[in-house]
């Protein structure tokens, strides 16, 4: 079974980075708190370069319902101001000077439905993602069969061993997928 081992080990890790990228999305989505994570996908123009909000300010929630941006060179501000507001964020960002403030406004119950919807298709999404990894590791498991390097036996078990993997890989989602859901119902 020595020769099934690299695939299941390279099916594993594809699964573990989707499961990553996951968590990854669903942190750019509003919940009813304030989060850094929310101003992840921003890139400021510095010096021509897209430069991700991160790098060119501290980013800090200092209440609840309300991130502030202190950039490293107060000449930024416009340059953020200006890539929160055309994020989609649907946010109003305002500034003193020296620190821009961006308060969150409550979400509405409908924006909370609508942002569950969203969190659902993140998670279809992963999981037809892994799905093909599925298939891609069963095929690399047939061809090793064809090439003499599996007996038919050990083709069924990998294969069995391949679908536990998606089940246990599918129920990690919806645990995922259901704690970003209550962070987001809760008011």
């Amino acid at each position: 079974m020595s020769n099934a081992a690299p695939i299941r080990q390279s099916f594993t890790t594809q699964m573990d980075q989707a499961l990553e990228h996951l968590r990854k999305d669903l942190s750019g989505l509003r919940t009813g708190r304030a989060s850094v994570a929310l101003l992840d996908g921003i890139r400021v123009d510095y010096y021509g370069t897209m430069t991700p909000l991160k790098q060119v300010a501290n980013v800090a929630t200092p209440e609840a319902r309300m991130i502030s941006i202190q950039p490293w060179e107060p000449k930024l501000i416009k340059e953020i101001e200006k890539a929160i507001s055309n994020s989609g964020l649907g946010v109003t960002p305002s500034n003193d000077g020296k620190l821009i403030r961006v308060p969150l406004p409550p979400l509405t119950e409908e924006r909370r439905k609508d942002l569950t919807k969203i969190c659902k298709k993140h998670g279809e999404d992963t999981k037809v993602k892994i799905r093909g990894f599925r298939r891609d590791a069963n095929e690399e498991l047939k061809t090793l069969q064809k090439d003499g390097k599996l007996t038919e036996d050990e083709l069924r078990k990998a294969e069995q061993e391949t679908q536990k993997l998606i089940e246990q890989y599918g129920q990690k989602i919806d645990e995922i997928i259901k704690k970003k859901e209550q962070e987001i119902m809760e008011v």
